[in-house]
Order: C-alpha cells, then sequence, then structure tokens
C-alpha cells in the first residue's frame, strides 16, 4: 500500500496542507514542535481510526474550530486507487470511502495498516503496563473485529459494576452484573492470549535480524490473574467483592494485564542493556509490520517519527535492511538521514506549514 496524497485541515497546528507523494521515501524535516509528528499522527489515524498519541479525538482539533479532517489517496494492493475522507469532531468521526460512508468500524478495521516507530516507543519495555495493554489492545483489534468486539463487552461490563461499586450496591445487585462481565473477561483473555501466543513468533523474528542472532527475546501474556471458564471468572469476582467494595472499583482483571519481555527467558526491562533494549522495541514494531501483513494481506505504510538519528550506524543499518524495499516510509527528524539510506523526498517543516525540497 502507498500513501499518494494527503489533506489536511484544522488538525493540531496544522491549518491546511495539501501534500502529493512520489516513490517510497518520504522525510519530514525541522525544528521539534512544528508539526512533524503531528503530520505522521494524521497519516496512522487511518489505521484503526485512533491516534498513536492520545485515545482523545477532540485534541486532534485545532484550538477554536468545530472539527479537523484528514483525506487521503492510496495506492492499494487489494482495492486500487482509494480514497478515504475521515472527518473529527468532538464528540465523534465520520468516515468515507471512496464516496461511501463506513457505518461500522468492523467492516474497516484491517484496510488501511500503518506502523509507528516512535522515539517514545522505549517505554513500552519501561513504562506503565497501561502503554504496552494499549499496544496490545490496538494491534490486536485493528485486523480482527471479534476481539474489539470482546474488548467493547469486557469494558462495558467493567464500566457497569463499577458504578455499582460507587454508589454501594447489594452483593446480589453486584452478582447479577458480574455473569455478563465473567463471560467478557474469559473471552477476551482468551483472545489476548492466542493473539500474543502469534505475535511472539514475529517478534523473536525480527530480533534475530537485527541483533544478528546475538540472544533470543520472547514475549509472553503476563495476565493478572487467570481463570479457566466464565464459570471461573464469576468465582474471582465474587471473591473479591468485598474488597472492591472496599476500595470502590473492580482491582484484578484482564483490564490490569501485562505484556512481559524477554531477553534468554531473562526480564528486558531489568536485565537487558540499552542497545538490547532498543533493538527489541524495534522488533516489536517490526512484529506489528510482519503480523498486519499476513493478516490483511496488504504492505502497511511504515511512519518513523525521529526514530533513525538514535539509532547507533551499526543498528540502523540492520533496521533499514529489514524494512525491505517495497515499502513506503515516511519519516521525520530534525536533520536529513544518512545518505547510505536512500534517496528521500524530503519537506521541511516549520509552525504547521509544509514546503517540497529537491529529492536528496
Amino acid at each position: 500500500m502507498r500513501l499518494r496524497r494527503i489533506t489536511l485541515q484544522h488538525f493540531r497546528n496544522i491549518a491546511f496542507a495539501d501534500l502529493e507523494f512520489n516513490g517510497r521515501q518520504q522525510f519530514f524535516v525541522g525544528d521539534n514542535g512544528q508539526g512533524k509528528t503531528n503530520l505522521l499522527e494524521a497519516a496512522g489515524f487511518v489505521s484503526a481510526l485512533r491516534s498513536f498519541r492520545t485515545a482523545e479525538t477532540k485534541i486532534l482539533i485545532a484550538h477554536g474550530q468545530s472539527e479537523a479532517a484528514v483525506a487521503c489517496e492510496f495506492e492499494h494492493e487489494k482495492l486500487g486507487v482509494t480514497k478515504l475522507v475521515i472527518k473529527l469532531r468532538p464528540g465523534g468521526k465520520e468516515v468515507w470511502c471512496d464516496g461511501e460512508k463506513v457505518t461500522r468500524l468492523g467492516d474497516y478495521l484491517g484496510r488501511f495498516p500503518a506502523v509507528v516507530f516512535s522515539s517514545q516507543d522505549q517505554q513500552l519495555i519501561r513504562g506503565a503496563p497501561s502503554l504496552r495493554r494499549r499496544w496490545l489492545d490496538f494491534t490486536l483489534a485493528a485486523m480482527d473485529t471479534s476481539y474489539l468486539q470482546a474488548l467493547q463487552a469486557y469494558h462495558k461490563a467493567l464500566a457497569e459494576r463499577n458504578a455499582l461499586l460507587k454508589r454501594v450496591a447489594e452483593a446480589g445487585e453486584l452478582a447479577a452484573f458480574e455473569r455478563p462481565l465473567a463471560a467478557a473477561a474469559a473471552d477476551l483473555q482468551a483472545k489476548r492470549a492466542a493473539g500474543v501466543a502469534e505475535l511472539a513468533g514475529h517478534v523473536t523474528a525480527a530480533y534475530e535480524q537485527i541483533s544478528d542472532d546475538a540472544e533470543r527475546a520472547g514475549l509472553r501474556l503476563a495476565p493478572d490473574l487467570t481463570a479457566e471458564n466464565a464459570a471461573a471468572w464469576a468465582g474471582v469476582f465474587a471473591k473479591n467483592r468485598g474488597r472492591d467494595q472496599q476500595f470502590r472499583t473492580t482491582i484484578a482483571g484482564p483490564h490490569r494485564d501485562d505484556l512481559a519481555f524477554t531477553l534468554e527467558e531473562r526480564a528486558a526491562r531489568d536485565f537487558g542493556s540499552e542497545g538490547q533494549q532498543r533493538s527489541l522495541v524495534l522488533a516489536l514494531r517490526l512484529a506489528q509490520v510482519s503480523f498486519f501483513r499476513e493478516r490483511a494481506g496488504v504492505e502497511p505504510l511504515l511512519l518513523a517519527d525521529d526514530v533513525l538519528g538514535e539509532l547507533d550506524p551499526t543498528r540502523r543499518r540492520r533496521f533499514w535492511a529489514t524494512l525491505g524495499v517495497e515499502r513506503q516510509v515516511i519519516a521525520t527528524g530534525t536533520s536529513l538521514p544518512d545518505a547510505e539510506l536512500g534517496a528521500w523526498e524530503v519537506f521541511n517543516v516549520e509552525g504547521g506549514t509544509f514546503a517540497k525540497e529537491a529529492v536528496v
């Protein structure tokens, strides 16, 4: 898949931009805070209609404006030349694909895969479990409607139980709401376990390419709790009811699951070096690329946000070699990339405006 044109209006600090892309490598260069990442954010939004930076759509709309818009034209392996229009409003979004309004998210997911490599990805190793859960949920939901439905069902049931806990409901009322929560918990955790098992193979293979087989990387689900089925989950919630009533929230469940990254079966967060951890987060994103391609049958759009300058020359060459020569890469930085990474179509970015330069 190739992004050939993107048009933005009132998207963060970009009042208006209409950019055409030729070739497979585009680079946006400029000082920090000028709008480079905002452009990548808009391009990445098409994947699952979610930002890789925030869960709040209203933040994407420029201050003082009632809506923002993103329009893209793709060369697509399955759909041919395809035009996509997304309108963002504080209360939601509207999506049109080739002039037809998209009414069901499930019909849309997987059509336009994109993977973002960010300088903040290191937090996927070092940061809070919520960051890893968000990455996992985004990755699996982007390619699997049933996973998205399971995730939504669980969080809906969880919110209902938490509302009862906050108003100090009786045990009988809580028990009635715990039944759908237990069913949703069993479904979600089973789908997560299967998804992580599939992703783990991609992570191991990608890390071998980047690290030249120096050590073996692994990925596994680290559940907050496990239960065999819905009945067992109902027992878990009933057992924890007294504690949850005390804190007025559901303390334990799939909403507290985590991911564990390993190097030679040891925790990467505790035992991995700086270089090993950088290689691991790159492997995680490359795993996302191969997972999306395998599931969707479409080459994902690759978006690299200020990551090239952070890699040492050897790791940068190995990482670049894994990207292949067919995939489109749109990258950002405060200075131009090394010539060894090929020719780039360059855009200078300043104050939310974009000026195209000669190919370098």
